[in-house]
C-alpha cells in the first residue's frame, strides 16, 4: 500500500498547473450516455475515479477510448447493450449514480446499484428518485439497486429540490434534456462544474436556460449529438494548492485557475492573511504574514465548499488565535481532526463545529488517510511540520489528485511516495 512521506518547513514557490475538475470530468463523461454520437472531452484528469468511470460506461457497452498519449482527450459514445449499473463498480465510487438519469432518459430504463464512495455521511438519493418519479419514472429498491422504468418516456415538470443538491441537480438535468415538454429545477446547485455540465449539453443539442442560477429550465428534444467540450479548471484542487502556499508562506502560481469558481473561499483566505489574487494566466497566492483564525461555515455554492473545509483546517491549525469550522453538508466530515491532532493540532469537535486553536507548529507523525479530501489536509500538515509524516493510504488522494508529489515537489516541497510496504 502507497503512502506518502513528507519533511516539512520548506517554503513552496513556483508554478502549478491545474488539472481538469473530477467533479465535472465524471458527470460529463455519463453525459456520453446521452447520446451514440461521439462526445469528445478534453482537459481530463488522470485520477483513479475517471478511470473508474470509463469502466463503468464500457460495462453500459460505450466505447471510451483515449485520443492521444497523455489520456487527456476522450472520446465517448456508442449503443447502449447493458442498463445496469453493477454494485462492484459502484460501490467504488458515488458519481456512478450519475447514469441513472441518462440511461432512464435515453433507453427509458435503467437498474443501478445504490452508490458508495467516500465515508463522509450518508449522502441519501432520494431527491434523484423523487425528481425522476415527478417526471414520470417507476422507481423501486430491491436487493440494493434501483429499478427505474418510464416506458412512455420521461415528462417535463416542475421540480423543487429541497435542498441545492448538487448530485440531483446534475441527474435531473441531464434526464431532463430528453424529457417531453419542459422542466424546471428550482432551488437547483449552483456550482461551477453544473454549469460546465449545462454548457456541454447544450453543445449537444440540449435548450437549457438559467446557468449558474437556481431555477435552471430544460425544453426536452427528441435526441442529443455529438460535441467537443474542454473540462473546467479544477477548483478543488485550485484552492488546496492555494492553502499549500499559505501554510508555507510560500508564493505560487496556479496555472489555469479562475478566480470567479472560488467563491466565498477567497474571503476566508483574505480574512486569514493568505493573498488570492487574478495574474496572468491563472491565480497567484501568497503570504508574507501570519495566518489569523477565522470563522467558516461550508454552505452551497457560491458559499464556502465542504470539499476545501479539511484543507483549511490544517492550515488553520497554525494560525493566531481561535477558528471554528461548522460542516452543514455532510454529517461525517471531521474524521481527519484525530489525524490533524496527532500532529500537534488543537482541535476539538462539537456536533457540527470544529474549535481550532492555532499552535506556533505542527510536528510530524505517522498518519492515515480516511477520505479524499482529508487526505490532503494531512499532507498540508506535513508541510508545515517540523520533521517527518507518514500519510497512508493514500489511495483516497489518488481518486481526486493527480500527480500530487510530483507537482508538489516541483515548488519546493520534499515530498516522495513510497510504493508497497517498505
Amino acid at each position: 500500500m502507497d503512502r506518502f512521506i513528507i519533511r516539512g518547513g520548506q517554503r513552496l514557490s513556483g508554478e502549478i498547473h491545474i488539472s481538469g475538475a473530477k467533479n465535472a470530468g465524471l458527470k460529463l463523461m455519463a453525459a456520453g450516455l446521452l447520446t451514440s454520437e461521439r462526445l469528445i472531452l478534453s482537459n481530463v484528469p488522470q485520477i483513479a475515479d475517471i478511470r473508474l468511470m470509463a469502466q463503468l460506461l464500457r460495462q453500459h457497452g460505450i466505447d471510451v477510448t483515449a485520443q492521444d498519449d497523455s489520456g487527456r482527450v476522450l472520446a465517448i459514445g456508442g449503443e447502449v447493450t447493458s442498463i445496469e449499473a453493477p454494485y462492484d463498480i459502484v460501490s467504488k465510487m458515488r458519481a456512478s449514480i450519475l447514469v441513472l438519469g441518462p440511461l432512464l432518459a435515453r433507453m427509458r430504463k435503467a437498474r443501478v446499484s445504490l452508490p458508495g464512495g467516500c465515508a463522509i455521511g450518508t449522502r441519501p438519493v432520494d431527491m434523484h428518485l423523487r425528481g425522476l418519479e415527478a417526471m414520470g419514472a417507476k422507481i423501486s429498491l430491491e436487493n440494493g439497486y434501483i429499478h427505474a422504468s418510464a416506458p412512455k418516456g420521461l415528462q417535463g415538470d416542475k421540480i423543487v429540490l429541497p435542498f441545492a443538491s448538487v448530485g440531483a441537480t446534475e441527474n435531473l438535468l441531464m434526464a431532463a434534456t430528453l424529457a417531453k415538454g419542459r422542466t424546471e429545477i428550482i432551488n437547483a446547485a449552483r456550482e461551477p462544474e453544473i454549469s460546465d455540465l449545462a454548457t456541454c449539453l447544450n453543445r449537444m443539442g440540449a435548450r437549457i436556460t438559467g446557468l449558474g442560477t437556481g431555477s435552471l429550465i430544460i425544453d426536452g428534444v427528441d435526441a442529443l449529438h455529438g460535441a467537443e467540450h474542454a473540462i473546467m479548471p479544477d477548483r478543488i484542487e485550485c484552492g488546496t494548492y492555494a492553502c499549500a502556499a499559505g501554510i508555507t508562506g510560500g508564493d505560487v502560481l496556479l496555472v489555469g485557475g479562475q478566480l470567479q469558481d472560488f467563491g466565498a473561499a477567497i474571503q476566508s483566505f483574505e480574512e486569514c492573511g493568505v493573498e488570492v489574487s487574478a495574474a496572468p494566466g491563472g491565480i497567484r497566492v501568497r503570504r508574507d504574514q501570519p495566518l489569523r483564525g477565522v470563522d467558516i461555515m461550508t454552505e452551497p455554492f457560491p458559499g464556502f465548499p465542504t470539499d476545501m473545509q479539511a484543507q483549511f483546517m490544517a492550515m488553520l491549525s497554525i494560525a493566531e488565535g481561535a477558528s471554528m469550522i461548522t460542516e452543514t453538508i455532510f454529517e461525517n466530515r471531521f474524521m481527519h481532526v484525530p489525524e490533524l491532532n496527532r500532529m500537534g493540532a488543537h482541535i476539538n469537535v462539537h456536533k457540527s463545529s470544529a474549535i481550532i486553536r492555532g499552535v506556533s507548529r505542527l510536528s510530524g507523525a505517522p498518519v492515515m488517510a480516511t477520505d479524499l479530501r482529508a487526505s490532503f489536509s494531512l499532507i498540508l500538515a506535513g508541510l508545515a511540520a517540523e520533521g517527518e509524516t507518514s500519510v497512508s493510504r493514500v489511495y483516497h488522494l489518488d481518486r481526486g489528485y493527480e500527480k500530487v508529489d510530483e507537482k508538489l515537489a516541483a515548488i519546493g516541497a520534499d515530498i516522495a511516495r513510497i510504493t508497497g510496504d517498505s
